[in-house]
């Protein structure tokens, strides 16, 4: 080898900071050990994989306090400008923490779904702890080929979990639309990539944002054409409007678990996505995609919540449905501070209005998981989870009632659900300061439709039961749970009601996270 080859190979080793990858790579391992413990566990004691699977997940919890006392990059070039592919820095960390904590009530929310159900145990763990992984890299992904990698990682085990229940027509139809539209997004997102990197010559995000600001005029029509391709199959991931028809079949046709999942730790996954190609890759390009995200959250919020309206009670499965389209009417929310970093003066405000999203999804994780978990627990008396199997939910299960009560309460961003309307106000706020008065007004029309919905079946929990149904036998206050594989899904519950109310009990740490520098 010549002195010149020598030194050019030296120069491309990269170090591995295992430290900083260690979250997303624990739960990859753990889905592997699951996988093979799998083939070797016999039946009755197949429940040892899903706490294999918590243990695995909260392992990687954990792995993010060693990251708390500074940034750290990995996978970086060697050469010329400085850049790397893995960066776990604050922004990082919140959204791991956000969709690895998320993935870990999911395990919990799931036991009583497996048995009742009748799924494969071995492989629902492996498929969810997979998915887990992805989205645990794709916050902390600083380049394009690893944010499209991450995001199929996340993906592409999610359609197998939405289609797990094999023979059931509304789960095979849920993981077909699921599967259609998101290869859709990724076709549009990789050409949309592909035109940046013609127009840059980097897949660096921090390299894309240097040469956009000097890009050959020549090439300038073709990338602004990649900007909007890319956003436009993000838009797909974070369920935007007009790109959101896939939510609420795919929702109905998935066990609650795997609902719950795609509600939370897919949704965080498209924004986080979302955030890092618009800020940091595209700030040069905010006249483009700025106006796009406004006018895509106004439309998403506003759908949503006209869909959610619409919803029957005595229809089968209205209770997921209507979860579906409250979560499309949240996304619209997500998206305002999104769009208002967009119009923002400086890298500093644009910042702080991506904290206001984060301190929203952060909020809106926890009361949504909660739903959905009381959801769970209504399911496996009432399969249909129709709305109107809610009545008289308080006189058969009080601690249940409450805490559903106190979710939708949140959602709503009504007392005692104090948390709710501080996110709510951050994200108002962050509309407002860059100027985006017609948004503002957009949203809050929005927050007042949506109480009509979050109240309505806020108040079905507390009504008497009908009277064909006091005639059977009614369930005691938490028979349905008192069977082992339940207890998680109880715990689930708990947990999700207990950091709802210490957020609530604290409001003003949202804004005080949401005023902060993430990235």
């Amino acid at each position: 080898m010549t002195p010149n080859a020598s030194s050019l190979a030296t120069s491309l080793v990269q170090s591995v900071d295992w430290l900083a990858v260690a979250p997303p790579t624990i739960a990859a391992l753990a889905g592997l050990a699951v996988l093979v413990a799998d083939l070797f566990l016999p039946e009755r004691r197949k429940h040892l994989l899903g706490w294999g699977a918590i243990a695995g997940l909260a392992l990687a919890v954990l792995a993010l306090l060693p990251l708390l006392d500074g940034d750290r990059s990995t996978f970086c070039l060697t050469t010329g400008a400085h850049a790397c592919s893995y960066t776990a820095d604050t922004f990082a960390l919140v959204i791991q923490f956000l969709v690895l904590g998320g993935a870990l009530l999911t395990a919990l929310l799931s036991f009583s779904a497996l048995d009742d159900l009748k799924l494969p145990a071995g492989e629902f763990w492996f498929l969810l702890l997979s998915s887990a992984s992805g989205a645990a890299l794709l916050p902390a992904s600083r380049d394009l080929a690893t944010l499209v990698i991450a995001l199929e990682v996340a993906s592409l085990p999610a359609f197998a979990l939405v289609g797990l229940r094999r023979g059931d027509r509304l789960s095979s139809e849920a993981a077909l639309k699921f599967f259609l539209s998101s290869v859709t997004a990724t076709a549009v997102m990789l050409l949309g990539v592909s035109f940046v990197y013609a127009a840059t010559g980097s897949l660096h995000l921090s390299r894309i944002a240097d040469a956009l600001t000097h890009v050959d005029p020549r090439l300038d029509t073709l990338a602004q054409a990649g900007v909007v391709l890319t956003l436009v199959g993000f838009a797909f991931k974070t369920a935007a409007v007009p790109f959101h028809f896939w939510v609420p079949d795919t929702y109905v046709g998935a066990p609650v678990p795997v609902a719950a999942y795609l509600s939370v730790v897919g949704k965080a996954v498209g924004f986080s996505g979302l955030i890092l190609v618009t800020v940091l890759a595209f700030p040069s390009y905010a006249d483009v995609w700025g106006p796009a995200v406004a006018v895509l959250a106004a439309l998403t919020m506003t759908a949503g919540n006209a869909a959610a309206l619409r919803q029957r009670p005595e229809r089968a499965f209205s209770a997921v449905r209507l979860l579906a389209w409250s979560s499309v009417a949240q996304a619209g929310y997500l998206l305002v501070p999104i769009a208002a970093a967009g119009y923002a003066d400086s890298g500093g405000d644009a910042s702080r209005a991506i904290g206001s999203t984060v301190a929203y999804a952060l909020m809106y994780a926890v009361v949504n998981l909660g739903a959905f978990a009381v959801a769970a627990l209504v399911a496996r008396t009432s399969p249909a989870n129709r709305l109107t199997d809610y009545r008289g939910l308080y006189a058969a299960r009080p601690a249940a009632a409450l805490a559903l009560a106190f979710f939708l309460l949140c959602l709503a961003g009504l007392p005692p659900g104090v948390i709710g309307l501080f996110a709510k106000v951050t994200v108002f706020s962050a509309a407002v300061d860059a100027g985006l008065g017609w948004l503002a007004v957009v949203m809050a029309l929005n927050v007042v439709v949506a109480l009509y919905y979050y109240l309505q079946w806020t108040t079905v929990l507390f009504r008497t039961p009908e009277p064909a149904a006091a005639t059977e036998p009614a369930p005691a206050a938490g028979a349905a749970i008192t069977r082992p594989r339940a207890v998680p899904l109880t715990a689930a519950i708990a947990l999700t009601a207990a950091a709802g109310i210490a957020l609530s009990g604290a409001p003003q740490l949202v804004l005080r996270f949401a005023s902060s520098t993430l990235l």
